[in-house]
C-alpha cells in the first residue's frame, strides 16, 4: 500500500466508478464528475448504471483514512492534491460519424489547471492511435505551462468494462498498460497490477496500447457484420440463420457470432475512430467501413421486414400498433448510448405506425431527453399488431407471447431469444 499516491478518477460512469472503487480499497481516491447530480446520487449509494458493487462503494466511502478510501466530488479544487489522474470520460461520434473529442479535450483542459510537476495523467477513454500524445498532451502543456516527459507524464490503459456483465468484471479482465517513458510505464503497470487479479500486459508504447483497444472492437464489429450479412442472405432463402449457425458451430474452429443490432459506446463507435485515423493517413479501410455499413443498416432491415409481414396479412400500415421490447443497446443493462433500436422506431414511425417502447432497464427520463421517446411504464400490454423483441432482457422471457400470437400479433424476435414456435420471424 503506497500512502504517497493519491488517485483522481475523472468521470464516474460505467468505466470510472468501478475503477475508483477498486483503487480506493488500496489508495486514497477522489472520484470526480462534473455532473453534480451524479455525485449526489453516488453519495447516497445509488447507481443508475448498475455497474458498481454498492456494498463496496459504501465500504470505501465510509473507510476514508490515511492510506485509502473514496471521496466523491464535483469540485475541481478537490483534485489539487492528487498525483495520478485517470481519465474515463466518453469518446462518442458526432452525427457525421466522426470522432467527438470534446469530452476528452475538456477533461484535459480541466486537468491542466491542477497539474503539478511529477504528476501522471492516464487515459482510459477509447481513442484512435496517437490521440493521447497528439491531441491531449498539447492541451495539458498549454494550460499547465509544464513540459511533457520533463515536468509531467502520461499513460494509456484502455478500459475493458463490459456493461451488464457480472462475471467478467474489472479485476478479472487482463489490463493493457503503457506509459510515456520506460520508468513511468513500469509505475503505471505496477499500479494496475495492484488491483487487477487477472494480470496486466505492458505495451511497448502508448500508441500500441491505443491501437490494441481500437482493433478489439473493430474485429468484433466485422465478425458480427458477417453474420448480419448472412442473415440478410438467408432471409431471402427462407432458411433460419440460427439453424445455420448451430450447424456450422459443430466445427471446432468456427467463431459462433450471432446477428443483431450493433450499438453501444464501443463496438458501434470505436471502428469509426480507427477509420478516421486511417483515412487521415491516406488509406480508406474497406473491411472496417463495409462492416459498419452492414451493421448500421440492420435496424432498417428489421423495420422493413415487419412492414412486409403486415402487408402480407392485409394489415393497414397507417395507424398499426407496434411494441418494441427493449431500448438499451444490450441485454440486462440500462445503457442506451448509441442504441440502434432507435432505427427500428424511426422507420416504423415514418410509416405513421403507433410505436410503443418498453424497457424495464432503461431510464425513462434519459430516453425522453436524448431520443424524445416517452416509454410506456409497465408490462400490462394491450393488443399490438406487431411485437419486436429488440433486446434480450431476462424479464422478456416471462411475457405471454402465446396470448399475443393467438390474438393475431406478429412477433419478430431479433435475438432468437424466445421459443421459436412463438416467433413469426427471427434474425
Amino acid at each position: 500500500m503506497n500512502t504517497q499516491k493519491q488517485i483522481a478518477v475523472i468521470g464516474l460512469g460505467y468505466v470510472g466508478l468501478p475503477l475508483a472503487i477498486e483503487f480506493a480499497k488500496k489508495y486514497k481516491v477522489i472520484g470526480f464528475d462534473t455532473n453534480e447530480s451524479r455525485v449526489a446520487e453516488l453519495n447516497q449509494f445509488e447507481d443508475r448504471t448498475h455497474e458498481a458493487n454498492l456494498v463496496d462503494l459504501k465500504l470505501v466511502c465510509d473507510s476514508i483514512n490515511v492510506d485509502n478510501g473514496l471521496t466523491l466530488s464535483a469540485n475541481l479544487a478537490d483534485l489539487a492534491s492528487s498525483t495520478i489522474y485517470i481519465v474515463t470520460v466518453p469518446t462518442p461520434i458526432d452525427q457525421l460519424k466522426r470522432p467527438d473529442l470534446q469530452p476528452l479535450l475538456a477533461a484535459s483542459k480541466m486537468l491542466g489547471i491542477v497539474l503539478k510537476a511529477g504528476d501522471i495523467v492516464i487515459y482510459e477513454s477509447t481513442v484512435y492511435p496517437g490521440c493521447t500524445e497528439e491531441d491531449c498532451v498539447p492541451v495539458l502543456e498549454k494550460i499547465s505551462g509544464l513540459k511533457y516527459n520533463i515536468d509531467f507524464f502520461c499513460g494509456y490503459s484502455p478500459e475493458r468494462i463490459n456493461p451488464g456483465d457480472k462475471i467478467n468484471t474489472l479485476t478479472k479482465i487482463k489490463k493493457v498498460t503503457s506509459g510515456s517513458t520506460a520508468a513511468i510505464a513500469a509505475e503505471i503497470d505496477q499500479l494496475y497490477a495492484s488491483i487487477i487479479t487477472a494480470g496486466t500486459h505492458l505495451a511497448p508504447n502508448i500508441k500500441v496500447a491505443e491501437a490494441s483497444k481500437a482493433i478489439e472492437n473493430a474485429q468484433r464489429d466485422v465478425n458480427i457484420s458477417f453474420v448480419n450479412e448472412l442473415a440478410l442472405i438467408f432471409d431471402r432463402m427462407e432458411i433460419d440463420t440460427a439453424d445455420v449457425l448451430a450447424a456450422a458451430a459443430t466445427k471446432w474452429n468456427f467463431l459462433n457470432y450471432k446477428p443483431g443490432l450493433v450499438g453501444g459506446h464501443c463496438i458501434g463507435v470505436d471502428p469509426y475512430y480507427l477509420a478516421h485515423k486511417s483515412e487521415a493517413l491516406g488509406y480508406k479501410p474497406e473491411v472496417i467501413l463495409s462492416g459498419r455499413r452492414v451493421n448500421d443498416n440492420m435496424g432498417m432491415f428489421v423495420a422493413n421486414k415487419v412492414i412486409k409481414m403486415l402487408v402480407a396479412r392485409n394489415k393497414v400500415i397507417n395507424g398499426a400498433k407496434a411494441l418494441i421490447l427493449g431500448f438499451a443497446f444490450k441485454e440486462n443493462c440500462p445503457d442506451t448510448r448509441n442504441t440502434r433500436v432507435i432505427d427500428i422506431y424511426k422507420e416504423l414511425s415514418s410509416f405513421s405506425m403507433q410505436v410503443d417502447v418498453y424497457d424495464p432497464w432503461a431510464n425513462a427520463a434519459e430516453v425522453k431527453a436524448e431520443y424524445n421517446i416517452q416509454m410506456i411504464k409497465n408490462d400490462d400490454f394491450e393488443y399490438y399488431d406487431v411485437i419486436i423483441l429488440a433486446v434480450a432482457h431476462q424479464q422478456f422471457l416471462h411475457i405471454d407471447y402465446a396470448n399475443f400470437k393467438a390474438k393475431g400479433s406478429i412477433i419478430f424476435d431479433t435475438k432468437s431469444f424466445i421459443n421459436r414456435d412463438l416467433a413469426d420471424a427471427r434474425l
